[in-house]
This record gives structure tokens, sequence and C-alpha cells, in this order.
């Protein structure tokens, strides 16, 4: 089976940890080891967030005197973060190849989401360091739980590009790292050639697309929570064990954390007739298998929840 790993934030950073690389390492280990168990078996193709990351090379870059582009940003990004998957997963299946590619992801210029900037990244302020910052760099920022975060456009994935490329690794048996943080967008322009633009791309959109232009079988969103809850974190709230893409949509879920994810998985399956699943990065296997987590399939049977 060809299976599309997308891995949450919480593969290098888990909430409230420290932002430094003996954390990242440790959790990193943890996600490889997830990463590797699925891999024995079937073709993976690894993506992952960036969101904390991007912001963090931002605030260095503008501190430094020479704030680069979103685009360049999130290059580097992708750069560092898929080479530590690739590190950990080569300890944990040191005989198999494994390539981390910088993927370019088009955007249309006209998407609205330039006019509406949604994508929290970096770190958490208070609002007073916020306010400060919207005076100082005229960032736009929003709330994200208690605190507010940077906000930058978001626009939607058209293409994956060197697809190709992806493929001819995939069938060489290569362990495959791509479109990390959502890919790095550009847009198109009238002579053909690309142009970088400032965005950060939702990672589990790019993820739903790339899962659609590889063919794969299935699409895996591991984060920090064990399945999707209806009401989280009201007494009310039920993990859902399966659902189909319309009885999902009946239901409100956050748009910062698991509403892109429950629209990545809805679109694939909508899409491709193929299996989406939800669930705990350390509970990879099951959920793929189907006995942990939440199972996003075509079928009309009623929505199933965990006892």
């Amino acid at each position: 089976m060809r299976v599309v790993l997308a891995l949450g934030g919480n593969a290098l950073q888990r909430r409230n940890e420290p932002n430094d690389l003996a954390h990242r390492q440790r959790n990193l280990q943890s996600a490889a080891r997830a990463v590797a168990a699925i891999a024995r078996h079937h073709q993976v193709i690894v993506t992952h967030g960036n969101g904390p990351q991007v912001g963090m090379l931002a605030l260095a870059a503008a501190a430094a005197g020479s704030p680069d582009p979103l685009d360049v940003l999130v290059a580097e990004s992708e750069g560092m973060i898929g080479y530590l998957i690739e590190r950990e997963l080569a300890r944990e299946l040191p005989q198999r190849d494994i390539a981390t590619l910088l993927t370019e992801v088009e955007v249309d210029a006209g998407d609205p989401a330039f006019a509406t900037p949604s994508k929290p990244i970096g770190p958490c302020y208070s609002e007073v360091e916020a306010w400060k910052l919207m005076t100082e760099r005229s960032w736009r920022m929003i709330r994200d739980g208690n605190a507010m975060r940077r906000a930058v456009p978001s626009p939607e994935p058209r293409r994956i590009r060197a697809l190709s490329a992806i493929k001819i690794l995939i069938e060489a048996g290569a362990i495959v790292i791509c479109s990390g943080g959502g890919g790095i967008p550009v847009v198109a322009l009238a002579d053909g050639s690309l142009r970088g633009i400032e965005a950060v791309i939702d990672k589990d959109l790019s993820a739903a697309l790339l899962a659609e232009q590889v063919e794969a079988e299935a699409l895996l969103m591991l984060t920090d929570v064990p399945a999707v809850a209806t009401d989280f974190g009201n007494p009310s709230s039920r993990n859902i064990v399966s659902a189909n893409p319309a009885q999902l949509r009946q239901f409100h879920f956050a748009p910062g954390s698991m509403g892109p994810k429950i629209e990545a998985a809805c679109r694939f399956v909508e899409r491709t007739g193929n299996i989406a699943a939800i669930g705990a990065l350390e509970d990879a296997e099951a959920v793929l298998a189907g006995t942990a987590g939440t199972l996003i399939r075509r079928d009309s049977q009623p929505v199933r929840y965990h006892a």
C-alpha cells in the first residue's frame, strides 16, 4: 500500500516544550519509530508541519536585519526538518534509501487568502507583546487559544511541483520526505517561470493534494490527540471511530487545529475513494489498521464512536 504520513507539529515540538534541539531530537525519535513501523510494510511518503519553526526563522532573520521572504524561510525550515527526520529514520531503517526534497507547491496569486492572513506561525505572545510587534513590524496577529501569534496568508495548494521526481523515488523503494510545511509557495508567471510568494500553505491541505497526486491509497494525519472528537474540551465530547465526509462536515471543528485536518481528509476521500485517518503519532500502525484513531471513508454507515 502507498501511504502518505502527515506529521503534525508535535513530531518536533510538543505543547509547552522549549523549542530546542534536545527536545526536537527526542520527539523525532518517537516519530521515526512510528514512521518506520509502517515503512517496513508499505511505500511511505512523509510530509510535516513547520509553523513554530518558520516563525522562529522569521524572527531570527528580522533580528539580524535581513528579513527573508516567507518562501525562502519555508524552504529553510523544510530542509532543516527534513534532515532531522531523515537522520532519525536512518537509525531505524539503516538499509533503506531516504530522500528529502525541497518541494515547490503552486498557488494562485489571486487567492483571496492573501487579503485575509489566517495561518498562525511562530511563538505565542501576550496581547501587549503582540501589539508591539504589530506596530513595529506591521505583522497581522490572531488569537491562538489564550495567546496571540503572527498570522500570514495561507492560499490553497494547486499543484505539487517535481511530482515526477517524487514518483521515481517512491518506485525505486525510497522513503520520500517532501512538501514539508505545506511546500514552498510559488506562483506561475505568464512566461511559465515560477516566483516565490509571501505565504505559508496549510500542511494538511497540501498533504491531501500530495496524497491524491502520488496516487496514495491512504492518507494518515498523525497528531497529539487519539482521535477526532466532537465538542472537544467539553464534557459532552466523544471520540469518533469512523465516519464519512458528509457526516464529518456536519460537526464544527476548530479552524486552527482539527478543522484543516478534517477538510483535508474529506477532500482526499471524496476525490479518490480511498481512506484517510487521523490519530495519535504513537498509534500510527493501529490508525492505519483502523483499530485506533478516526477512519474517514466513503461508505454511508452511521457515525461510530469510541466507547
